[in-house]
Formats: C-alpha cells, sequence, structure tokens
C-alpha cells in the first residue's frame, strides 16, 4: 500500500480522547527524562527529525471522517522543538503544531514528551522518548545500543507496533456493566485556565520496598492504599452530608497479560476503592482490600472480559452506521455522567524504566505527569529510575489537601520524601 493511502483507524482507548476535547482541555500527558549534562537544542532537534519517521503511530494527522475519526501519516515539516513552560500539557489543538498530536520540550538538562492519548499510551510514549534520548546522545558520538526500549531508528516499524491489540484480543463471551457507581469528588477551588499545579516527590525505591513488605504487599498496592486513605481523609475534612466511596482510575498495561509490543494504547482501568459509609477503616484494612481487590481482578479473564464489552460497542452494525456527530455527543455524555463520576482521583505507575547500560551515566531521572485532570481533581503518577522513585501529582485545584496527607503518610511509615512544585 502506498504511504499516501496509508492510514490507522484510532484504537478503542484512542476513540475516546477526542470526543473530550474541547477548548480548555485536552488529554495529554508529559514523559521527561533528565539527564547530567545541559540540553543542546540543535542537536535535540536533529535527534527529534532523525526518530520521528520510525514511530509511524506517532509521526500522524487526525482526520475526521462521516463515521469515525482515523489517523494518516502526516506529511509536514518535522515540529520544532520549544524552551519549556511553567504550566505542562496545555491542549493541544488537532490543526495546530503541523498538525502533529506531540511537542518536545528542553529546559537545563530536562527533555519533555507531550503526547495525545490517542496516539500512545504510557508506555508507547517511554519507548519513543528513550529512543528519542538515546539518538540525541548518539548526534553526540556516544554510543548507545538497541536495547531496553532503544528502537533502532535505521528499521521500519514492526507491524505488530502498530496493530490494535484490543481487536486483536477481545473475545470474551461476557460483557461486565460498565458502570462502577459514583464515587466521592473532591471538594475544590478551581484555577484559572492554563494552571496546573504540580506537587513532586523524590523518594528511594528501597525504603517503599522495605515499607511495602513489612506490609505484606506490593508497591503499587501500597501506594493506591496511602491514597486512598489521603482521599478519605480528605472527605472526612470537607465534613460533607453524605459520605461516599473514594474510587482510584489506574491504568493496567494489558502486555504484562496479553503479548503484545503494539505502541499505541493497550491498557485499561480498574477502581480500587474504599466505601466508608460501612465503617471506619484502618490503614491496614485499606491495605488488605487494596491488595485482594487488585489479585482478583488483574488477570486475563476479568481485563478481556472489560475490553470486549468496549470492543463490542465499536463493532455493532448499528453503531458503525451512526453518525460522528451523534456518537461523539453519546460518548461525552456517558463519561462526563457515568464514567468521570466514578472515581475520586487517578493513579499510575509506569514502573521501574530500563536503558541500556550505556545510557545510564547520562541520566539523572525520569518523571511522567498525567496532565490535566478532566474535572476538579488531582491525578497521581509513578515512575522509577536507577533506585529513585518519582511520583507527580497534577492538579487544576488550588487546594493541596490530597497530596499532604498523601506524602504525610510515606513519611510517618518512614519513607524519607523530597518534594519539589512549580506552585509559587
Amino acid at each position: 500500500m502506498s504511504k499516501k493511502k496509508q492510514w490507522y483507524k484510532l484504537d478503542l482507548s484512542a476513540n475516546v480522547y477526542p470526543t473530550l476535547q474541547r477548548k480548555q482541555f485536552s488529554s495529554v500527558y508529559r514523559i521527561s527524562v533528565t539527564l547530567t549534562e545541559k540540553i543542546k537544542p540543535q542537536f535535540l532537534q536533529l535527534a527529534l527529525e532523525k526518530t520521528l519517521p520510525r514511530f509511524p503511530n506517532m509521526k500522524v494527522a487526525m482526520r475526521k471522517g462521516v463515521f469515525w475519526r482515523y489517523l494518516e501519516p502526516n506529511e509536514n515539516p518535522i515540529p520544532k522543538i520549544q524552551p519549556d513552560i511553567c504550566n505542562p500539557c496545555m491542549p493541544m489543538h488537532m490543526k495546530g503544531n503541523n498538525r502533529y498530536l506531540l511537542r518536545i520540550y528542553y529546559y537545563d538538562r530536562q527533555i519533555s514528551l507531550e503526547a495525545f492519548h490517542s496516539l500512545a499510551d504510557g508506555y508507547g510514549g517511554l519507548v519513543f522518548l528513550k529512543t528519542l534520548a538515546a539518538v540525541y546522545l548518539q548526534t553526540q558520538g556516544i554510543s548507545i545500543p538497541n536495547d531496553y526500549g532503544v528502537l533502532n531508528i535505521d528499521e521500519e516499524a514492526d507491524p505488530g507496533e502498530l496493530e490494535d491489540a484490543y481487536i486483536k484480543y477481545a473475545n470474551s463471551k461476557v460483557l461486565p456493566a460498565r458502570s462502577q457507581g459514583k464515587a466521592y469528588r473532591i471538594r475544590s477551588t478551581k484555577e484559572p485556565f492554563y494552571t496546573l499545579n504540580v506537587i513532586s516527590g523524590n523518594m528511594r525505591v528501597e525504603d517503599l520496598k522495605t515499607v511495602s513488605k513489612g506490609y505484606k504487599v506490593t508497591i503499587t498496592e501500597y501506594l493506591n492504599s496511602v491514597l486512598l486513605y489521603a482521599l478519605l481523609q480528605k472527605q472526612k475534612s470537607d465534613k460533607v452530608r453524605k459520605e461516599k466511596p473514594v474510587k482510584i482510575a489506574m491504568p493496567v498495561d494489558l502486555r504484562r497479560l496479553f503479548p503484545s509490543n503494539t505502541l499505541r494504547n493497550f491498557i485499561t482501568m480498574i477502581y480500587p476503592g474504599i466505601d466508608p459509609r460501612l465503617g471506619e477503616y484502618t490503614f491496614e484494612e485499606i491495605l488488605k482490600q487494596t491488595h485482594h481487590f487488585m489479585r482478583y481482578y488483574i488477570n486475563d479473564k476479568f481485563l478481556n472480559a472489560d475490553i470486549t464489552t468496549n470492543a463490542y460497542t465499536q463493532q455493532n452494525i448499528w453503531v458503525r452506521v451512526v453518525p460522528l456527530f451523534i456518537k461523539d455527543f453519546v460518548v461525552r455524555q456517558f463519561y462526563i455522567k457515568v464514567q468521570d463520576k466514578q472515581s475520586t482521583a487517578g493513579l499510575t505507575n509506569l514502573g521501574i524504566v530500563e536503558t541500556p547500560e550505556e545510557m545510564k551515566g547520562y541520566i539523572e531521572r525520569f518523571d511522567v505527569l498525567m496532565g490535566q485532570p478532566f474535572s476538579p481533581r488531582t491525578n497521581c503518577a509513578v515512575i522509577s529510575f536507577q533506585g529513585v522513585t518519582t511520583i507527580n501529582f497534577a492538579s487544576s485545584i488550588v487546594e493541596s489537601d490530597v497530596e499532604r496527607y498523601f506524602f504525610r503518610k510515606l513519611v510517618e511509615d518512614g519513607v524519607p520524601v523530597t518534594i519539589r512544585s512549580n506552585r509559587k
């Protein structure tokens, strides 16, 4: 097939994000790498021009058809890198930036990728950023092998990198209900447009391991429990008339359960939570419930059923012939009235980042931001590299009570934390 005729259907996750697009909101996330030496912009621009063509799923523009949106190869000039800004993850307009749905920023020693979520999930974004950083180092004569997610830019993309893995694996005979019920919504004061508050905590992985092991849970289970604890504390301090369950929207990387090397979206959501209407919960009880919830739901059978529900909707013949503007309205209303209301906050953990040994001496740390929340709340993103875990909270609200309860609990449990923030 000629390049002019190539195009990609949006995957099951990617279909949702454009419907939520509005002047003051885009589904944009950020992944950053901080190097040991100051960034040289001319070499970074050269590295981007070499790297982007290797990722056909990123070098695209979004188009609208009568029934569906789709992605087609973007033949416009490669976007220019930009000096970083104070408020990251700002709305991304489909026709701006030469129609590219990604941005590359630099500041001092840091390189940041901001991507519209329809292109890729955090895994795909991380592979792109690691490859870009490796090529940047290579342009300065540093030899970096193609390993640990650093792709060879002289090779064409493997077809598996571009597959819609949802459709490939969605074959459950059970279609579970979409609604998880309504959750507590944080009482808050909304910040002015274009304001994203970031509070970041650095800690040793070894300290988190020690505490988690003491509680007999994984680090992810522990951090989810600490966030649930913080949200419960926040609801108490709000003195609400009727308490509601607190729930976390947590993306699960399906590549852990289904063999795929796709660089597009391949995640689904689970919602660990605590219902305070059942009574007071100690932190140990929160841990136990979170531990068993995640062990029960994170398996291929349950999650296959979850993605099959979405696949069934998209492949239904009656849905396919409905005009796009009607689909947009229905999906947007469902998200606003159901999906967005079934969680109190979000938490994602990209895990431990691995790079070729030859790169490690040039990298200080990685960061990830979930970006601007759709509704007033705080979102938490976790990433680890070379023994250091970085936890970034991003919110568009004034209050930072949840973050304070969260980090205070870590310190109480014996995890020293270094805090940074872009707040004045």
